[in-house]
């Protein structure tokens, strides 16, 4: 088992498969960014992992990015300070065509709140909702 681990973790991405090109994770939390981005990281989830810690600093991304530079998933907090998940929801929903039909968006939150599910749940940009923290299990199960 020891051997396999090892020449895992030697072998190029594009061998073994990684399952998104890049992933972008929204959370004013750092540290779940930092321990969410090792989980991405570690599973061959994501070859490439941005980060951010408020909604608008996504957003200012998004917006200025090349298509081929657009994250294919959104990891998105429901609770941040400033702006939270709704509002990003909102404004990504005034993004071009081109960007809200390339980036598939799975909310994660700490609250249980049934408001919350309900309400991303009607969003169409919402393709999942997540407690957290993220698992191996709950990226195995994202399949978009």
């Amino acid at each position: 088992m020891k051997n396999e681990i090892s020449l895992m973790e030697t072998m190029n991405l594009e061998t073994v498969g990684v399952k998104y090109e890049h992933v972008m994770l929204v959370d004013d939390d750092s540290v779940q960014n930092m321990v969410h981005g090792q989980l991405l990281d570690r599973g061959l989830f994501a070859k490439k992992i941005s980060t951010f810690n408020s909604a608008q600093e996504a957003l200012d991304f998004l917006s200025q990015s090349p298509i081929a530079e657009l994250p294919s998933l959104i990891f998105l907090d429901i609770l941040m300070p400033g702006m939270d998940g709704f509002g990003f929801l909102e404004e990504f929903a005034k993004l071009n065509l081109q960007i809200t039909s390339h980036c598939k968006v799975v909310m994660l939150s700490s609250s249980e709140s049934f408001d919350h599910l309900n309400k991303a749940n009607r969003n169409r940009y919402v393709r999942k909702f997540l407690n957290k923290p993220l698992t191996p299990e709950m990226l195995n199960a994202i399949n978009f």
